[in-house]
């Protein structure tokens, strides 16, 4: 700070202007705050520069910041990591500080800044405390079995722990809401050849993606794009034209346009409704079908059924239509997020699903085994811990020390 002002340190988080210079003459002039440790981002004494952003600007300042003794550039995400090891907050609000970063719709904007005020830290927390409370009794009744302990303590700790598991299991049966809006909806056009599946996706992006042509089977691999419906992230992909084919090329993009609607969120049949021509489609395929949209409703009018649509991808006829029905679709699938906190990513999944596969193997000991119930909650209280990165074994002997008189 002095070698670049000259003076010092200004007030704690007040803004000053300064005057900003290295040996050659002066930089700029911008605003200059100082962030007394505790009280900053990261725990750690902080100042801030704000310059002008010209790139001439900018380098300037970090020549200069490269001469002072003790100073080097940031890696990726140590601020955010240094914030984590301060204890200024958990590794889910790190994660939602990067979802909030890389937000790209009002959805995943909402989701990460709940993320970010602790909702799942709250909830994840709420459950590492009640089980760290039925391991301390456990423990207690392993190690000292000479004190007054309740008779029904083991009953009464497995209740405890059923409760948790369900509400676990609740949670992760949300079908994968969180992810939905963090990653996108993903949609798979599938179809016949020249249903007009490439001019709909055009359509929808609102520039030339994918090669339209009145030749069939042009599209031979699968094109997505990722797009702004509602307020959701839809990545919409174009296939290649469901039929038979001797051509190993095409035969191969038909292979990937049904698995790609088989992991799909969404499937829309898009069919062409001057000739009426449909996909054979097993049964499996027609039941994850969402809705069928009819394609060239300006060249020949069809009446719409249940769960299907008319429009024109040439002239933007019925668009607007498709558009609110996949926006819909998204809206469903990620109705409980305004209700409880979902799962946003595979790291938290994997753990939760450890942690419940532990609690069930505990639930299932025999009274007479404590010490394997005990063993099985510190797995599911590391599982948990691991996701907001809080694993501290003396939490247990805080638990015992408060509730317990023992050494008395």
């Amino acid at each position: 700070m002095r070698s670049l002002t000259a003076r010092a340190l200004p007030r704690a988080r007040a803004a000053e202007l300064r005057r900003l210079q290295n040996g050659a003459g002066e930089i700029d002039r911008g605003l200059v705050l100082w962030f007394p440790a505790p009280a900053s981002f990261t725990g750690e004494d902080v100042v801030e520069f704000h310059v002008h952003g010209g790139r001439a600007v900018i380098e300037a300042m970090l020549a200069a910041l490269a001469c002072v003794d003790g100073l080097r550039l940031a890696t990726p995400g140590e601020f955010t990591r240094r914030a984590v090891e301060n204890g200024k907050f958990d590794l889910t609000a790190a994660e939602a500080l990067a979802d909030l970063v890389n937000a790209e719709t009002e959805a995943q904007r909402r989701q990460a800044l709940r993320q970010y005020d602790g909702a799942l830290a709250h909830l994840y927390d709420g459950w590492r405390t009640r089980l760290i409370e039925q391991a301390a009794w456990i423990e207690a009744a392993i190690d000292f079995s000479d004190e007054e302990l309740p008779e029904d303590l083991l009953a009464r700790a497995g209740a405890a722990l059923q409760a948790v598991r369900s509400e676990i299991r609740r949670h992760l049966d949300d079908g994968g809401r969180g992810e939905i809006v963090r990653d996108g909806l993903h949609v798979a056009l599938i179809g016949p050849p020249n249903a007009g599946k490439s001019s709909l996706l055009n359509a929808l992006a609102g520039r030339d993606v994918a090669i339209v042509s009145e030749t069939p089977g042009t599209t031979r691999d699968v094109i997505e794009v990722r797009l702004d419906l509602g307020g959701f992230v839809v990545s919409v992909a174009d296939t290649a034209g469901l039929r038979q084919s001797g051509d190993l090329i095409e035969k191969e993009g038909v292979r990937r346009a049904l698995a790609q609607a088989k992991s799909a969120d969404l499937v829309v049949l898009v069919l062409d409704s001057v000739t009426g021509e449909q996909s054979a489609l097993s049964d499996e395929l027609r039941q994850r079908l969402c809705f069928t949209v009819w394609n060239k409703c300006d060249l020949a009018a069809r009446a719409a059924g249940e769960n299907e649509l008319c429009l024109s991808a040439k002239t933007g006829e019925g668009l607007e239509g498709l558009v609110a029905a996949l926006a819909g679709q998204a809206r469903r699938l990620a109705d409980s997020i305004s209700e409880a906190p979902p799962l946003t990513r595979a790291r938290h999944r994997e753990a939760l699903l450890e942690a419940h596969a532990a609690l069930v193997r505990a639930l299932a000991i025999k009274d007479d085994q404590p010490e394997f119930m005990a063993e099985d909650i510190r797995l599911a209280l590391r599982a948990l811990g691991r996701i907001t990165g809080r694993v501290d074994v003396e939490d247990l002997l805080d638990v015992i020390f408060r509730d317990f008189c023992i050494g008395k």
